[in-house]
């Protein structure tokens, strides 16, 4: 793949990764092979566990139209070369560079290819998102999923999820999930408002349970990929299917 050294021209979703610079990917190489190889593993392991847990049971599915599904990505390239929603397979590939502009003029903030579920935030309740996602190996230093706090709101997020290095992570400290390259997992996030805490499980399995949170006004779902602070790769791929949204009141 031959990365022009203007980013407003590259089209192309990461492969491979990092984009454009050979010296930076023949130095990732050890570390990429050493994750496949792990990973290899643990999803033959992961194959063997079946999951009987319906973690939406009680709660009712949010009817939300694809104009809800607002991309999010740098301002000054069109959204189709940071983005693909593939109609037949229903996969939406989010890409970014590390050297991307923000999302619009006026953020100081990273670069992103994120969709914001606009129309839905909510203030009370129990609220839940579920998706497939997919990192491509290589990927690294981004956050793939989170649930924002209101415009202005301190902190702005209640929750991430970041990628480094093959591993799922909440914020950048504790793991939450071992090898996510090349395999698509499922990924359940719950929200208690009221309680003020967030539940994560991959593909039905608890990892994070009840951590407690700190309340403001509203909160809403956006998942994609946002640049983070360090660990990073030259470019950023997440892959997302099935996204839904549930809720239930006390």
């Amino acid at each position: 793949l031959n990365i022009a050294s203007s980013s407003s021209i590259r089209s192309s979703s990461c492969r491979p990764l990092p984009c454009g610079n050979t010296a930076n990917a023949m130095n990732m190489v050890p570390v990429v092979l050493l994750v496949a190889v792990l990973c290899v593993a643990m999803s033959a392991l992961a194959a063997a566990v079946v999951d009987g847990c319906n973690l939406t049971a009680g709660f009712t599915k949010v009817d939300i139209p694809e104009s809800s599904f607002v991309v999010q990505s740098p301002y000054n390239v069109p959204v189709d070369q940071r983005y693909r929603n593939d109609a037949a397979t229903g996969v939406r590939t989010f890409w970014v560079y590390a050297d991307d502009k923000p999302f619009n003029t006026v953020t100081p903030t990273n670069p992103r290819t994120e969709v914001r579920i606009r129309g839905y935030d909510y203030s009370s309740g129990v609220w839940q998102f579920e998706g497939y996602g997919y990192v491509p190996s290589g990927t690294s230093g981004a956050s793939v999923m989170q649930i924002h706090n209101e415009n202005g709101g301190t902190p702005a997020t209640a929750m991430m999820l970041h990628v480094y290095n093959g591993t799922l992570r909440y914020y950048s400290g504790e793991v939450v999930e071992d090898c996510v390259y090349d395999r698509w997992f499922r990924l359940n996030v719950v929200h208690d408002v009221g309680a003020s805490t967030v539940s994560v499980f991959v593909d039905g399995a608890p990892r994070l349970v009840d951590v407690a949170v700190k309340p403001t006004e509203s909160h809403y779902f956006k998942f994609g990929v946002y640049m983070q602070h360090h660990d990073r790769s030259g470019c950023m791929e997440s892959r997302w299917r099935n996204v839904s949204v549930y809720t239930k009141p006390y």
